[in-house]
Parts: structure tokens; C-alpha cells; sequence
């Protein structure tokens, strides 16, 4: 003779999502509103991953189609104090190092003040800097053209002018037409150019540009380079480095300067770390706002609904199938948030990127690593309220009004 011993039907996962969604179908605002705490602090870490991610995907485009391999070297600080001057055969020198595959220059135009007009006050020239340019500059710069042409060697020798992006904008001058005209150092200069903004050598983008003879001829320029623009092999960089100094300047090298544009722009990058580190902490914060909504929606859920939890028990539900129920209702209602959240991030990033003509980069693992963290949270979330629910027993929660 056989006994059967009845045992607790388990429950199959189909049956826990069922039982979990009892609970958000019956109280819908409720549930919306808890998803949407936790959704807000998962959109803002992967919306500030994301922008980050494409900030530093659009700067190594920008640094690959631009080079990482130009220094630039420039006047420094005499021991006696004032600003030293770079030696008219700098740039010259400078081209003999054999790993340089290029070289150009320009030289500022002391008192050569730029105007649109004779009419402007003379203490209105809008911080634009004239400056005499080598034909070789936009090579070694990478700098682009907006409209026009750049100096050659034959407008290089009259009074004709590039102007740069910012100097265009000051001086209200959209488009180089021949009839374009600004005053450098008083005298009348065609506009035949106006450039793109120069990331590797801002220091172009508000100036005047000039040919080297002409600014000779023309403005009396004594022909002394104040920056030199270098190009070398990648692997021959610091070797070139190291040297710059003492063949720019043999008698002086300690009051020559050498940088690397491209490091600058590295170090920018860095910086704003720090600013993506606080983001992230205030999101971290909204998402932990966001689960103490849950923890508070869930706990309220099981005092609502021991009526219900004592009508499940007296038809047999086990504690660890009330448990389950609102634990399984806590973590469908973090998925929730948290899925939101990461598609709502994904979409702000995206938009942003677009905007700014950068590439849309989502790390995967900010996607994930949000969607995990609002499962970790909905656990906890439901832990307490799920354990209080599973110890009532069935005669007091009927009891309850």
C-alpha cells in the first residue's frame, strides 16, 4: 500500500511573470510612475556614457584624419624676462632634420591692425592678427578651405588676404568675392579665401593672412617666424621633439617652446572626465531615488493586499510563493524602468550625436551594466516587502480589513 504525500506545486517561470504582473496591471499609474523613477537615473548614465563616448569617437576621427604627428614651435620667455624672438632661419634649420617631411611658417604682423573699413575706430580691430603665411601652411596644418583660394605664389606677392573663420565672422564678410576688400595695417587687401576652423592651430582662425613676400614689400615685415609648423614620421615624433629647440634656436634653445596641438586636445578630453564623473554621479542618485520608489510601492502593495495574500494561502499558496509573487512583481517593475531608461538614453545620445555630426557611440556595456544594476536594485527593492508579505499568516491577513 502506497501513501502519496502531497506536496507545493512549484511554480514555472511562465507562471512567476503572471503572478508578478498581477500586482502593475491592477495599480497602472502606480507602476508607471516607480518604472519612471528608475527609468530617469538609467537614461541619464547611458545618455552621459554615450555623449562621452561619442565626444572621444569624434575626437580620434578628427585626430586621424588630421595627424597626431605636427609640433609646432614658437618664441618662449628670455631668462631676463620679455618674449624672446625665433631667428629668421628657424624655419629654414628646422626642415634640415631628416625625420621632418614638411615645414611651414607664419610671422605676426606687429601693429598691422585689421578693419573692414577706414571707418571703424582704430580701437575696434575685433582681435583679429595679421599675420604673414607660407604657401606651404595649409598642408602641415590641415587647415580646409570654406570658399575662395589659398595664397600662391603669384597672390602671394600682391596685397591679397585669407582670412580665417573667426575673423571672417567678425569682419561680416560670409563668401571671397574680388570685390571683398579689408584694411591691414591700413592698406587695402583682397579677400581671396576664408578658411574652416583649424583644430590642430586655432591660433588661425582669427588672423589675416598674408603672403610672405608681400608682407615684405608691402607691410615691412622683418621676416622673423613667430610659430613654425612641423611634420614628421609618427615613429620619429619625440625624437624630433627633443631636438627642435637647439636647431630652431642654436644660441637660445631654452627660450624656444615646442608643443604637440594634437596632446592639447588629448588633455581637453581628460578634463571633461571630471565633468562626466559628476553626471554620472547624479544619475547614480536618481537611480537610487528610483528604487527607494519601488522599495515604497512595494511595501505599500503588501498592505493593501493581505486580504489577498491570506485568500492565496488558504488555497495553498506556500510562503515561498508569496515571496516569489512580489518579488518577482518588484523585478518586473525595475526591468521595466530600466529597459526604458536604456532605450531612452541610447535615443537622447543618438539624437545628440547627430546634432553634433559625431558618430553615435553607445557603449554596450553601459546598456547592460544599467539594465543589471535596476535588476540588482528591484531585488533589493522587493526583498523586505516580499519576506513581510510571506509571514502572514492566513487567518490574520483575512483578518485585515
Amino acid at each position: 500500500m502506497t501513501t502519496d504525500v502531497l506536496r507545493p506545486e512549484r511554480m514555472r517561470p511562465g507562471d512567476v511573470i503572471r503572478v508578478g504582473a498581477v500586482g502593475l496591471h491592477t495599480r497602472p499609474m502606480r507602476a508607471v510612475l516607480s518604472a519612471l523613477g528608475i527609468a530617469i537615473g538609467i537614461a541619464a548614465m547611458v545618455a552621459v556614457v554615450g555623449v562621452s563616448s561619442s565626444s572621444r569617437a569624434e575626437l580620434d576621427r578628427t585626430l586621424a584624419a588630421l595627424g597626431t604627428n605636427l609640433l609646432t614651435v614658437a618664441p618662449g620667455d628670455k631668462l631676463t624676462g620679455g618674449t624672446a624672438q625665433l631667428p629668421p632661419t628657424a624655419e629654414g634649420m628646422i626642415s634640415r632634420i631628416g625625420p621632418v617631411t614638411s615645414t611651414s611658417a607664419i610671422g605676426k604682423l606687429p601693429g598691422a591692425d585689421v578693419f573692414r573699413t577706414e571707418k571703424i575706430p582704430e580701437t575696434d580691430n575685433g582681435g583679429i592678427t595679421a599675420y604673414a603665411a607660407r604657401t606651404s601652411l595649409p598642408a602641415a596644418t590641415g587647415a580646409g578651405l570654406r570658399s575662395g583660394a589659398w595664397l600662391n605664389a603669384a597672390t602671394g606677392r600682391y596685397p591679397a588676404t585669407v582670412l580665417g573663420a573667426e575673423a571672417a565672422e567678425r569682419l561680416g564678410i560670409g563668401d571671397a568675392r574680388p570685390d571683398t576688400r579689408v584694411l591691414i595695417g591700413g592698406r587695402r587687401f583682397t579677400v581671396v579665401g576664408i578658411l574652416e576652423p583649424v583644430v590642430l592651430a586655432p591660433e588661425l582662425d582669427s588672423a589675416a593672412l598674408i603672403g610672405w613676400p608681400a608682407a615684405d614689400s608691402v607691410l615691412g615685415f622683418d621676416g622673423r617666424p613667430t610659430r613654425v609648423y612641423v611634420r614628421s614620421a609618427d615613429a620619429d615624433v619625440e625624437a624630433v621633439r627633443s631636438v627642435l629647440g637647439a636647431t630652431a634656436n642654436p644660441r637660445a634653445p631654452n627660450e624656444v617652446k615646442v608643443s604637440r596641438p594634437s596632446d592639447a586636445l588629448a588633455a581637453k578630453q581628460a578634463a571633461s572626465k571630471a565633468f562626466t564623473g559628476l553626471l554620472l554621479g547624479l544619475g547614480a542618485v536618481a537611480l537610487l531615488v528610483g528604487g527607494v520608489g519601488v522599495a515604497n510601492t512595494m511595501v505599500i502593495s503588501v498592505l493593501e493586499r493581505r486580504a489577498e495574500i491570506g485568500l492565496r494561502r488558504s488555497l495553498g499558496a506556500t510562503r515561498g510563493h508569496i515571496r516569489i509573487q512580489f518579488l518577482a512583481e518588484s523585478l518586473l517593475l525595475s526591468a521595466l524602468g530600466g529597459a526604458g531608461g536604456a532605450l531612452l538614453g541610447t535615443t537622447v545620445t543618438t539624437a545628440y550625436a547627430l546634432s553634433q555630426d559625431w558618430p553615435a557611440v553607445v557603449p554596450s556595456w553601459a546598456v547592460i551594466g544599467g539594465v543589471a544594476a535596476t535588476l540588482a536594485i528591484g531585488t533589493l527593492a522587493g526583498l523586505y516587502p516580499a519576506v513581510r508579505a510571506s509571514r502572514l499568516s492566513p487567518t490574520e491577513a483575512l483578518a485585515s480589513p
